[in-house]
């Protein structure tokens, strides 16, 4: 087991830990930020959110969501421009589908001027189907919020990593916290089957194992619940039916089934709200599915139901009591801090948190001197599929493996998958190659590309076929040689 040092330890590589360790890469810090899964956002809740930047109107006010989503949406467009991430700032709409609703997007619109919501206002129907011609005839108007868009969630959690990375971060995957040291109410150590690191700053940003990292420490006045949110992907082709986030009047528990476009051009349907148990369930169900497309419907009517590429499901992460974000640092244990139960809008407010943190490390003692290195620029691997044809023929000039197409849904090269493999986080499983390049994100959902980006990696990294996994673990896409099983099973 390795023993290295670290000024502060960040337990998860989701959107909120990767936010702080950006932010704490601004500064002369030791920092280092532990994954257990093979990826960051390799599980948990942000790989399989809905990417919605909010405006901050759906949050009540005085809680913690309300608070850090308006502060949040602020560093967006800065962020992306810097980080060469694709945000659309392409406003969200509420609607009400019967006129017995409209009086709820009044509530929705008071709640967002006192959050500090700038520019909202309620549009009737005849705007509404201007602004959306597929919504349902029959919806009576709908809350416009100029100041939201859509991110890739993922997108962005990799981003702010390798540019954390690129500053001096260091990053330790397939690493899971199995214990914090604390002597004399200060924490000491942080615990992993490969590393032991010591440190006198911890941040809890495990998501939906912040509860468990907590009782590591001695705190249980919290508990995460994991809620499932089940989605439909559609085909590209149908990918403008929305032109803006499309939500119905919320819940109690949930902001509603949302019609959306994403920023890579397919349409998305979801999510449902369930709470479950098991924190690793993100299986599909018959009735949550089935849920999900009459929400949808009642939206927008002419979904066309056959043309759904995939359908999946992600986990919320929400603390209770209370349903708020935990923030913070605790009594009973000097330098553990909280970043815990970030439910949407969390991918919103990550930013704001950060610098929240930051600031908290600050008041509990952590020096900090400015980074004179720190980039805030990170270049994203050139896509050969968005490229023009000039573009195109000068990037196969440079690289000829521009010119060999290894996902054909996608049009993604071999010169991507190279590149996302030796990224400065290295894609090392099928997943994390996809969440880089789209590769295996079309149509055929992987079934062309999976064997040729295997053999890529068996190239670049000598990785046994056998030994290549689809998310780390033991997810393994093949047994051995064919020839070899047969005569295992005959001899």
């Amino acid at each position: 087991m390795q023993t290295i040092q670290a000024d502060v330890v960040i337990v998860g590589a989701g959107v909120i830990g990767a936010s702080i360790a950006r932010e704490l890469s601004r500064y002369h810090l030791n920092v280092v930020m532990v994954e257990k899964e093979a990826d960051v956002c390799g599980g948990g809740s942000t790989k399989a959110n809905t990417g919605i930047v909010h405006a901050g109107f759906d949050a009540q006010p005085g809680t913690l969501k309300a608070k850090f989503n308006v502060l949040g949406v602020e560093f967006f467009e800065q962020m992306c421009a810097e980080l060469d991430v694709a945000l659309k700032m392409n406003g969200t709409l509420v609607v009400a589908t019967a006129k017995d609703k409209m009086e709820h997007l009044e509530i929705l619109l008071e709640r967002g001027k006192e959050n500090g919501v700038p520019n909202l206002e309620i549009i009737g129907p005849k705007r509404l189907l201007e602004m959306e011609p597929h919504i349902n005839p029959r919806a009576a108007g709908a809350l416009y919020a100029p100041g939201a868009g859509i991110v890739c969630p993922y997108g962005l959690t990799i981003a702010l990593a390798e540019n954390a990375v690129e500053n001096g971060t260091r990053v330790f995957l397939s690493q899971k916290v199995t214990d914090i040291v604390v002597r004399e109410g200060q924490v000491q150590q942080v615990i992993t089957p490969g590393l032991k690191i010591n440190t006198s700053f911890v941040v809890n940003a495990a998501g939906l194992q912040a509860d468990e990292i907590a009782r590591m420490v001695g705190q249980d006045d919290f508990y995460i619940v994991p809620r499932r949110g089940e989605y439909y992907l559609f085909d590209k082709r149908f990918g403008t039916l929305a032109n803006h986030p499309l939500f119905p009047v919320p819940t109690e528990v949930s902001k509603g089934i949302l019609v959306t476009p994403t920023v890579d051009g397919n349409l998305l349907i979801g999510p449902n709200a369930q709470n479950i148990e098991d924190k690793d369930d993100t299986s599909t169900t018959v009735d949550g599915l089935d849920e999900v497309l009459r929400g949808a419907l009642d939206t927008m009517p002419d979904l066309p139901l056959r043309e759904w590429i995939i359908n999946f499901a992600g986990l919320r992460t929400v603390a209770m009591p209370g349903n708020d974000f935990i923030l913070g640092p605790i009594p009973s244990v000097k330098g553990f801090i909280n970043a815990a139960g970030i439910q949407s809008p969390g991918l919103t407010a990550a930013p704001a948190i950060a610098e929240f943190i930051r600031d908290t490390l600050r008041e509990e003692g952590l020096e900090f001197k400015p980074n004179p290195a720190f980039n805030p620029l990170r270049r994203g691997i050139p896509q050969f599929q968005n490229m023009s044809p000039q573009e195109r023929k000068e990037a196969i000039a440079e690289d000829p493996a521009y010119g060999q197409i290894v996902c054909r849904c996608e049009t993604v090269t071999e010169a991507e998958i190279v590149r996302a493999i030796h990224s400065p986080i290295p894609a090392t499983t099928i997943d994390a190659i996809k969440r880089r390049t789209r590769a295996g994100m079309g149509r055929c959902q992987a079934g062309f590309c999976t064997p040729r980006i295997m053999a890529i990696l068996n190239r670049e990294l000598g990785i046994p076929q056998e030994e290549i996994t689809k998310k780390g673990g033991s997810s393994r896409y093949v047994l051995g040689h064919t020839k070899d099983l047969f005569l295992k099973k005959r001899g």
